[in-house]
């Protein structure tokens, strides 16, 4: 660790404060679009939010954060994540440094805002679960704020009343893909069950085992099972 005017500086900071020194003295443009996204270090302006991980350049380019995914449209916090982003970055001057980009043509990065690396941020106030392909020099780092967040019950991590009362029976993630759910909650429950993507299902769980197959949506490398309550709040997760 390194102390600085009374800051502790992690090597990523301190990483960043000299790049950032950098930018200024060399007076960096914003990114140029070539048709290819390789991995860099640029000073860009923030023109748009689309939501809680994505953000749009005045040069036109999407940048995708990496390392995290946030509560999409009709879940609770999706307006949240994306108003806390918001006053982070829009309509600012921020750094990303990018690790390629994605099939949807946007560029996949980190980016900072006058030293706070906004991607871990995020995931420490609870509003983004982790969301990793494979693991980068950042993972460290994003793995704790998630931690944080999880272990103070903050955002997407705030528990339900019949947290506890719910059990995994069976997660088989070969096809024939299968979830079996045991409902020991005394009640019928509207629930929504989602994976570490983007597959998410509004179910409603009768009391005893509930049973759905699918075909390939869970990850076969690794993947979460989260369960929420009909407010948002978790009844179950499984990491």
């Amino acid at each position: 660790m390194i102390y600085k005017l009374g800051f502790v500086l992690s090597f990523m900071q301190l990483k960043f404060v000299l790049v950032f020194l950098l930018i200024i003295l060399s007076g960096a443009s914003l990114w140029v679009w070539t048709g290819e996204v390789e991995d860099s270090v640029e000073k860009v302006y923030v023109s748009r939010v689309i939501d809680g991980d994505t953000i749009e350049l005045d040069s036109g380019l999407k940048v995708r954060l990496k390392g995290l995914n946030t509560p999409e449209k009709g879940m609770r916090l999706h307006g949240g994540a994306k108003e806390l982003l918001s006053s982070w970055v829009l309509e600012r001057e921020v750094i990303i440094e990018s690790f390629g980009g994605d099939k949807y043509g946007r560029i996949l990065g980190y980016v900072y805002v006058d030293g706070l690396l906004v991607n871990s941020e995020i995931l420490r106030k609870g509003f983004a679960g982790l969301y990793y392909y494979e693991r980068d020099p950042y993972y460290d780092e994003m793995f704790g704020a998630e931690e944080f967040a999880r272990a103070s019950e903050l955002g997407i991590w705030k528990k339900s009343d019949n947290y506890g009362c719910m059990e995994l029976v069976e997660f088989k993630i070969d096809e024939p893909e299968k979830i079996i759910l045991d409902n020991n909650c005394g009640s019928e429950l509207d629930v929504v069950i989602k994976d570490d993507a983007t597959h998410i299902y509004e179910e409603t769980l009768e009391e005893g085992q509930w049973e759905k197959e699918f075909s390939h949506i869970w990850n076969t490398g690794g993947d979460s099972l989260y369960v929420w309550d009909e407010k948002g709040l978790l009844i179950f997760y499984r990491y």
